[in-house]
């Protein structure tokens, strides 16, 4: 037998009132959070505080995720991390080292993840990141979230008291275990949502291609010379998500993300290729959620 949960994070600002959920059915669920924290804080403490609650479980247990963040740390880096003495290739330090380092204490064979789609209606995930989501909004608000039954008869441990360390922007690059191109694509990414460089038409020509192009989220192809003409500040503010980051031949970077605004979400994709000393943005398409 395997039980099934969901685990969530979520943070308002990034960081900012951040809380953390997981969710097995109406009798075993629990959240938490902070007055300050971040959106990948809360993804791997949601899924650390399932993994103490279900310590002495004796079936399999499934962890379902919808932060690649959160899976590929503890499955895929974190033995590496380890290696080097929780330093990343590149010899900085891990970024929510004392949640990963808590992690590793708590993981156990028998316990399997699974990607899933966020904001796509998947019964469990939804509940995790509701959790997620009012555990953020209660400490935005100057009080505390509902703890939950946790699992079954086990108690809920101590409340985890963890820090931001470092800027927001950490956590995010630390989605690729060798920082550094990847870094840099996903901080120009970002910077193409800012007011600041969307009213300087000559700072996003310096972060195109020469041949971009995309298709937006409307199906319309857009030229470098129609976008400059017409780019603009975001009436709304968007919160870039990152998905994944792929290195690719001929010096790209794939970068796969989710922009979430106001009672919407896309999911993007953008090719960045270095031209000489700098990268420049090749290619980029968006899609509505649903």
């Amino acid at each position: 037998m395997t039980v099934v949960a969901a685990a969530d994070g979520s943070a308002l600002g990034n960081p900012g009132p951040a809380g953390w959920g997981w969710y097995v059915d109406a009798d075993r669920w629990a959240s938490g959070g902070w007055k300050h924290g971040t959106n990948n804080m809360g993804e791997l403490t949601a899924v650390l505080d399932l993994l103490q609650q279900t310590a002495d479980l004796d079936e399999d247990l499934l962890v379902l995720c919808d932060s690649q963040y959160a899976i590929k740390s503890i499955t895929q880096w974190m033995p590496g991390w380890k290696r080097r003495g929780w330093k990343k290739g590149d010899g900085k330090p891990v970024a929510n080292l004392e949640i990963i380092r808590a992690l590793d204490a708590a993981m156990r064979p028998n316990v399997r993840f699974q990607w899933v789609k966020g904001h796509a209606g998947h019964e469990l995930n939804e509940q995790a990141d509701r959790l997620a989501n009012a555990a953020a909004q209660a400490y935005a608000a100057g009080r505390k979230p509902e703890p939950g039954p946790g699992f079954g008869a086990v108690s809920a441990p101590a409340e985890h008291d963890f820090t931001v360390g470092g800027r927001a922007d950490d956590d995010l690059f630390s989605l690729v275990d060798e920082p550094g191109d990847e870094e840099q694509v996903v901080a120009l990414e970002r910077s193409l949502l800012t007011g600041e460089v969307r009213s300087d038409p000559a700072a996003v020509a310096a972060l195109l291609h020469p041949e971009w192009q995309e298709i937006g989220r409307s199906g319309r192809r857009w030229s470098r010379e129609e976008m400059l003409a017409e780019i603009a500040p975001l009436t709304d503010r968007v919160e870039l998500e990152v998905l994944d980051v792929q290195r690719l031949p001929g010096d790209l970077v794939l970068l796969v993300w989710r922009g979430v605004g106001p009672g919407s979400s896309t999911l993007r994709s953008s090719v960045w290729q270095r031209s000489g000393q700098r990268w420049q943005q090749r290619f980029h398409q968006g899609t509505p959620e649903v």
